[in-house]
């Protein structure tokens, strides 16, 4: 029997995507990095053709995809969320980079089996 993949509890959660094309560059990212749990909030388009041309050979990424109108649905029953956005924010949450990122994925993929999120809200 194999080793669970750590990777299997990261989910990446794109918000509000207004290119269709966006999602399938997604998933094809996705896949060539081990990812394959691609969440939805409100997307413009999806399913949608273009998403599954970018896609590429990760369309069974897209086949598995949840669409939640949400971002509390999306999160459900994660433990650790990193959020990125293009925009400069104040934000009163902790901010750090990625390397103490994955520092901290380790220490709580080490002490739960819940999922860890990646969220990026998308420029409109």
């Amino acid at each position: 029997m194999n080793a669970p993949c750590p990777l299997d509890n990261v989910r990446i959660v794109l918000s509000h995507t207004s290119h269709p094309g966006n999602i399938g560059a997604a998933a094809r990212a996705m896949k060539t990095m081990g990812l394959s749990a691609l969440y939805l909030i409100n997307p413009r388009l999806f399913p949608d053709r273009e998403a599954d041309a970018r896609a590429v050979s990760a369309r069974d990424i897209l086949d598995k995809i949840k669409v939640c109108t949400e971002l509390d649905e999306a999160l459900e029953n994660t433990v650790m969320v990193a959020a990125m956005t293009a925009r400069t924010r104040d934000l009163s949450h902790d901010v750090f980079n990625a390397r103490q990122g994955a520092r901290n994925y380790c220490v709580m993929r080490d002490s739960s089996r819940s999922h860890c999120c990646l969220a990026q809200k998308l420029p409109a």
